[in-house]
């Protein structure tokens, strides 16, 4: 009865968390919300599902670890290639966010196979940074448009480096982060995680989770690529000038910087949550 248990509060969690194959609803529930609204989609409502994962998983199912670890094993290698494999035919901006989200959750994933606090302290820097990063490409696409005149597509930010010169660096960090490529924060935060992976015996999850992040570098530079090498289509991009959302944009590029050269003290608060769990 107890493992039949885990196995349902498991998927309920997957779901949760947009884990393959519980993902289906994620792509066009993110399409089809206002472009702020997928923002807290994506960031809150995924680290609130892990958050709640983390704490069952250290708890409750702490020690069967061995039993129900070859299973999210499974579910990560899942996670990770179907999102990135079907975010590489996205011409949508926000489709091809919600895969990344999906193949991001595999990679929170591989930490949660790792187990023990280290993997615990590695699952809660990742979903910290990923909060970050991913806020920030949402909010440059809720500036990019006004009212529902929405501007979401791979074609809509060409030329957008010669006309928006900071919003284009700010979307090609948050890309390249999201691509876990030095010294942003997402790739220390991937390097956490197939840190405690190798640390737990995990070699070949650790093995596929890298070529994922390779193969995830393509779609996210065909957007860096867009905004700094190809002419513009069309009308200008509408561009919504707030001072919240400057502020809001601002913070959002600054942590993703100094977590890349400054990670440590990240991680010694996210293990400080962890021990406080246990």
């Amino acid at each position: 009865m107890f493992v039949v248990g885990a196995v349902l509060l498991l998927v309920g969690f997957a779901f949760k968390v947009s884990v393959v194959p519980f993902h289906m609803w994620t792509p066009d529930a993110y399409e089809g919300a206002p472009t702020a609204v997928t923002a807290f989609m994506s960031a809150g409502a995924k680290a609130a599902g892990f958050a709640a994962v983390v704490r069952v998983g250290l708890n409750v199912l702490g020690a069967q670890q061995a039993q129900w670890a070859p299973l999210l094993a499974a579910l990560a290698i899942l996670t990770m290639t179907v999102g990135n494999v079907t975010a590489l035919l996205q011409s949508n901006l926000k489709r091809m966010l919600a895969y990344s989200s999906i193949a991001h959750a595999g990679y929170v994933l591989v930490a949660l196979v790792a187990g023990g606090s280290n993997g615990a302290s590695a699952a809660l820097f990742y979903l910290a940074v990923y909060t970050f990063m991913n806020l920030g490409a949402f909010g440059i696409l809720t500036l990019l448009g006004r009212d529902h005149d929405e501007r979401v597509l791979i074609s809509d930010v060409a030329g957008l480096g010669t006309r928006h010169p900071l919003l284009a660096f700010s979307m090609a960090l948050f890309m390249l982060s999201l691509g876990g490529i030095p010294p942003t924060a997402g790739f220390m935060g991937k390097v956490y995680v197939f840190r405690v992976a190798l640390e737990a015996g995990q070699l070949p999850l650790v093995v596929i989770g890298v070529l994922n992040s390779v193969v995830s570098v393509f779609y996210y530079l065909r957007v860096t690529v867009a905004m700094y090498m190809e002419e513009p289509l069309g009308e200008p991009t509408p561009l919504m000038r707030t001072w919240p959302g400057a502020v809001a944009l601002a913070a959002a590029v600054f942590f993703t910087l100094w977590w890349g050269v400054q990670a440590s003290t990240l991680l010694e608060q996210a293990q400080h949550s962890v021990l406080g769990l246990l």
